[in-house]
């Protein structure tokens, strides 16, 4: 096979890694949205629940999480091996130092299940829905990085990136008041 057609089966599985990856780290969180809610549950619905929302957690961090990971930084090496130069462009830097955040956040959801499963964490449903928005702020850097390349104003892209937060925040401030 030509190299052209092993870096479209690289390209097309890593984004197949990063599509599962991202709706991995949506739905686990949005578990853990509920599961803090369960917790104001009176018994036996709160232990029902707890153990409940566990098991889906676990589940999802270790059946669609784990894998996607793995996946996408493994067909994202396999480019960067077919395209080394691109490991100098400022555009490809940055990319990367992202998806270096990013999987450090995907582990850091890892230590929530954790404190979940043993009772009420110190985040509240609100802190979880708010946590549910960071890999989208990630995702929206990460395809403008790629799609744009070297041609990024990075300038617009942290102000961008800035407002959408805000505009997030806003959201889940005004969905949130009682």
């Amino acid at each position: 096979m030509e190299i052209a057609n092993w870096y479209s089966v690289a390209k097309a599985l890593h984004l197949i890694g990063m599509v599962s990856w991202m709706a991995g780290m949506f739905y686990l969180v949005r578990i853990m949205v509920n599961h803090a809610m369960a917790f104001d549950r009176p018994e036996p619905d709160r232990s029902i629940l707890n153990a409940q929302y566990t098991i889906m957690e676990w589940k999802s961090y270790k059946i669609i999480l784990v894998p996607a990971v793995v996946i996408t930084w493994s067909f994202g090496v396999m480019m960067l091996s077919i395209q080394p130069l691109w490991l100098q462009q400022g555009w490809m830097q940055l990319k990367l130092l992202f998806l270096l955040m990013l999987t450090g956040y995907t582990h850091y959801l890892k230590g929530h299940i954790k404190q979940l499963e043993k009772g009420p964490s110190s985040f509240t449903h609100i802190h979880y829905r708010a946590l549910n928005e960071v890999p989208t702020v990630f995702l929206v850097a990460v395809v403008f990085l790629a799609v744009f390349k070297e041609r990024i104003n990075y300038f617009i892209l942290c102000g961008g990136l800035l407002a959408f937060i805000g505009l997030m925040a806003w959201g889940i401030y005004k969905a949130n008041r009682k």
